[in-house]
């Protein structure tokens, strides 16, 4: 393993921000991981800290394939996490959305082309990412419709479903996009969590790339073949909205049966305590995303189902 310094900034008051890449193998670039691109994803950097220590050990028993390299990068917003701030603190900017990057634009710019300038040119890349609303989802790997994404390499990962969406407009900023502008085949995977730390579906996701690195020959480890996945499209999912506002109780999880008409939650007044409405399943299926936070506004989605499928 050898350990990197990818981007340094010069603190003022503080230590220096400094993003750092562990590289294993060597040769061809063939796999390129990232991590926590903003402050919140816990999730996700402690899923890369676990692939590394992996990875380290895979090294170490010469399990890393000939003429391959692997690149993690864990964490590019060190700062943010550090105040506890989604974004970049000093003007709010969303890392992700500041792809390809400028070496003379802004800061936030400036990381987004110091990574990216790293992470190109692999012939694979994956990024533990997470939603713009708060909830939880099924482990999935998600792809844009570019015209160059591939749903049958997304299927060898092994996880439930493999979800394709279009791109809008603010899309075309994302590290996943610019990956595939750029030849790299780029997936986005997605777990249970984000702020806090869900071993279960770390474990799972650690294992779904080791299991995808394995099946292109980058790695020589031997995993279970996980599941042969769905794929759906994101416009095949049904979003569930509110009515009023208030406290939320949340009656399902990812992954949970529903059928039409079922009560799958309950928005509470936040004075009085009644029950000010209920949340109605419009389908038959399964809960793909489900809403965390502990309050709602009006017309707010807390759930997105997959219609007609079961378990």
């Amino acid at each position: 393993m050898k350990k990197e310094i990818l981007y340094s900034l010069k603190g003022i008051y503080r230590e220096n921000f400094e993003i750092e890449g562990y590289s294993f193998g060597g040769g061809e670039k063939s796999a390129c991981i990232v991590g926590a691109l903003r402050g919140n994803e816990i999730q996700q950097l402690y899923i890369c800290s676990q692939l590394i220590k992996v990875l380290k050990e895979l090294e170490a028993h010469g399990a890393i394939s000939h003429n391959h390299e692997i690149l993690v990068i864990p964490s590019a917003n060190r700062f943010s996490m550090n105040v506890e701030k989604r974004f970049w603190p000093i003007d709010n900017l969303d890392i992700n959305r500041m792809f390809p990057g400028d070496a003379a634009g802004d800061t936030t710019k400036q990381i987004a082309a110091a990574i990216f300038e790293s992470c190109r040119g692999y012939s694979y890349g994956i990024q533990f990412a997470s939603f713009y609303m708060p909830g939880d989802f099924i482990p999935h790997v998600r792809m844009m419709e570019t015209g160059y994404q591939s749903a049958s390499l997304a299927n060898l990962f092994g996880l439930q479903y493999v979800v394709i969406r279009k791109p809008k407009p603010m899309d075309t900023a994302t590290l996943n996009y610019n990956w595939q502008m750029n030849g790299t085949n780029a997936f986005s995977i997605y777990t249970n969590s984000t702020d806090m730390v869900d071993e279960k579906s770390a474990r799972q996701a650690v294992s779904s790339v080791l299991r995808f690195l394995t099946r292109m020959g980058i790695l020589k480890y031997n995993n279970h073949s996980g599941y042969i996945a769905s794929v759906i499209n994101e416009y095949d999912l049904s979003a569930v909205k509110t009515y009023d506002a208030g406290f939320y109780k949340r009656l399902k999880e990812p992954g949970d049966p529903v059928v039409h008409n079922e009560v799958i939650g309950q928005v509470i007044d936040p004075c009085e305590g009644f029950v000010k409405s209920e949340i109605i399943s419009p389908t038959d299926g399964i809960v793909f995303f489900a809403h965390t936070a502990p309050m709602v506004m009006s017309n707010e989605v807390v759930y997105k189902i997959i219609r007609r499928m079961h378990e």
